[in-house]
């Protein structure tokens, strides 16, 4: 049932979209030189690698490695921070959805580095096909813009962000069904944190 829901959702959502999806790459083109979309492999459903595809925000051929971005990263393009602020970066990933390497709610899907950290019971969230959105993708809708005001972004989010992303993404896997999904979906249109009313 998830998965016809996300087949159904999803190319629904690249019908009524694509216009707006053919603007966004003009703007793309226009704002900054580079690809139009960002690609990168990230680690899906039972551990199997795939290309999640986004609009892309940064500067194209930049130097930097680091996977962690704040909201003041010069790594940002001019048009890339507004689409970021809206999560219209994410948009592409519905053709992730589309073909299957994602569901459009679930646990995001992480680089090699940090799906390796996932240990004991925390192994079984990649059993899930990883998701456009979800409870710890609510929480922390404004991720970016907290990892700012930190003297060490990446420390944080490895000691502070990603364990408790860990432990909501556990939640939802005892916990979901396609009713908790809906909501989910609901929450991230409307950029409201629900995840205390997912939990009852």
């Amino acid at each position: 049932m998830k998965r016809i829901f996300d087949f159904s959702f999803s190319l629904l959502g690249i019908i009524f979209l694509l216009p707006f999806l053919f603007l966004v790459a003009l703007l793309i083109i226009i704002d900054s030189k580079g690809p139009i979309f960002f690609k990168q492999e990230r680690i899906g459903r039972n551990a199997k690698p795939f290309l999640m595809y986004k609009f892309r925000s940064m500067i194209h051929n930049h130097t930097d490695n680091n996977f962690i971005t704040s909201s003041n990263d010069q790594r940002i393009t001019r048009f890339g921070r507004l689409i970021r602020k809206y999560k219209i970066d994410e948009l592409p990933e519905l053709f992730n959805v589309l073909i299957g390497d994602m569901s459009l709610v679930g646990p995001r899907p992480d680089v090699a580095g940090y799906a390796d950290k996932l240990t004991g019971e925390e192994r079984i969230l990649l059993s899930l096909r990883p998701g456009i959105t979800g409870p710890a993708s609510l929480k922390y809708a404004n991720e970016e813009e907290l990892l700012s005001k930190k003297k060490n972004p990446k420390e944080y989010n490895d000691k502070i962000i990603y364990p408790d992303k860990v432990r909501i993404n556990l939640h939802y896997y005892h916990n979901h069904n396609l009713y908790t999904d809906i909501k989910i979906i609901f929450a991230t249109l409307f950029l409201r944190n629900f995840e205390q009313k997912i939990k009852k």
